[in-house]
């Protein structure tokens, strides 16, 4: 099998391992009949139907928010926006609040959460508007800050985030997480709708200013954020969560793949962030270290991020093989992919891309300079197309040497 190829069956193995047949739910505790099952972001599709399977007898309704379409029998599917919030993310907020604050002690919530659902579940604090949250997530997108950072923000600006629909709630409840974030911290994924730790506003204000957006942002943002101290419930009310699907679950089955098809794997780190220029840097230094070895695969995780000053399409995994691609030694040459768990990468078709030396063309300063990495990949035969995958924790990056 060609590199190419190994690469790629190496992460679609490290996919299957918390696809909805591989994924592993602690439901043997629950109460039994009577369940209320809500769920929301990318991969609450794959977690509902995986729950389904299992407790479909013992659920009494059923509604889960996404920005995709799904007919799943039993569940009712509410379609949002992601990444940026709409008036359909406010709809499904309200939704969420109805149901939860609806429920009694009598009751009991199992609620799955994944990464989107900070865009696809929103009812903004008045009199920040949808338009004004649409615009304030654009510029936090384009600024190249972390998820961490632009959630602490979501948080201070939400009636639901930071444990905004954990306070609602009389009834007991158990929260199911697949995790799309740098050390699975429970206060940023998904900002925490039932985890009460979020930042308050001195934080959010703290981060619009370190990324020079403080100024550019909707008036109606700098008013709430000057007026607010702290956010509404924080700390009051926290539910059991339990990650049930990781970044380094993946990386630790790529490994196992990896060797049993010949390769000495190494998982390098599932903590790859920062700049993608950066993290370009630490991944082909990595790789020279085995540059004399045979039949080695280096594994990375983590989510990198880019500031965006071109006018190019792409995404973070494209723009990070490019810069990995322009780093390549030619005598000593690998296999790099890199791409997105979710099958997306940016507001692009692709997940990610996969390069060799020999797909070094000419030109890629070009592209690197507009930020313009998809027409690069597409151009020169070397995006990787996976569609969604209905999964979510972060991306992957894989390094094939012999």
């Amino acid at each position: 099998m060609e590199s190419k190829a190994v690469a790629r069956h190496l992460f679609q193995k490290g996919l299957s391992a918390i696809d909805e047949t591989h994924l592993k739910l602690p439901l043997e505790d629950l109460p039994g009949a009577g369940i209320t099952l809500l769920g929301s972001g990318k991969a609450a599709p794959t977690m509902v139907r995986a729950v389904m399977r299992r407790l479909g007898k013992d659920i009494k309704s059923a509604l889960i928010v996404t920005d995709q379409q799904a007919e799943i029998p039993g569940v009712e599917v509410l379609r949002s926006t992601h990444p940026i919030p709409s008036q359909k993310s406010v709809i499904a907020a309200e939704r969420m609040l109805e149901i939860i604050g609806g429920l009694d002690k009598h009751d009991f919530l199992l609620y799955l959460l994944s990464g989107g659902t900070s865009a696809m579940v929103e009812k903004p604090i008045p009199p920040v508007s949808p338009d004004d949250l649409q615009r304030l997530n654009t510029l936090l997108l384009k600024s190249g800050a972390p998820i961490g950072d632009i959630n602490t923000v979501r948080k201070a600006l939400s009636l639901v985030k930071g444990g905004g629909l954990a306070q609602v709630s009389k009834a007991p409840a158990r929260v199911l997480v697949m995790s799309d974030v740098i050390g699975d911290d429970l206060s940023v994924i998904g900002s925490a709708p039932f985890y009460g730790k979020g930042n308050g506003t001195k934080s959010a204000k703290k981060v619009l200013k370190r990324h020079a957006l403080w100024e550019s942002v909707p008036q109606t943002v700098r008013m709430v954020l000057d007026r607010r101290q702290t956010h509404t419930g924080e700390g009051e009310k926290v539910f059991e969560h339990t990650i049930v699907a990781s970044n380094r679950m993946v990386l630790g089955a790529i490994a196992a793949e990896a060797k049993s098809v010949g390769y000495t794997p190494h998982i390098v780190t599932d903590r790859l962030g920062g700049d993608v220029k950066e993290a370009a840097g630490v991944i082909l230094q990595h790789a020279r270290k085995y540059e004399n070895d045979e039949k080695v695969c280096l594994i990375f995780g983590g989510e990198t991020t880019v500031e965006v000053r071109g006018k190019g399409r792409g995404g973070r995994n494209q723009e990070l093989a490019l810069w990995v691609l322009k780093g390549m030694e030619p005598e000593k040459g690998f296999t790099f992919l890199s791409a997105g768990t979710d099958g997306i990468d940016g507001v692009t078709d692709a997940a990610g891309a996969i390069v060799c030396q020999g797909d070094l063309q000419a030109d890629i300063d070009d592209y690197l300079k507009d930020n313009d990495s998809y027409r690069y990949h597409d151009r020169y035969g070397t995006l990787l197309r996976t569609g969604r995958t209905g999964l979510n924790v972060m991306d992957i990056q894989i390094v094939v040497k012999g």
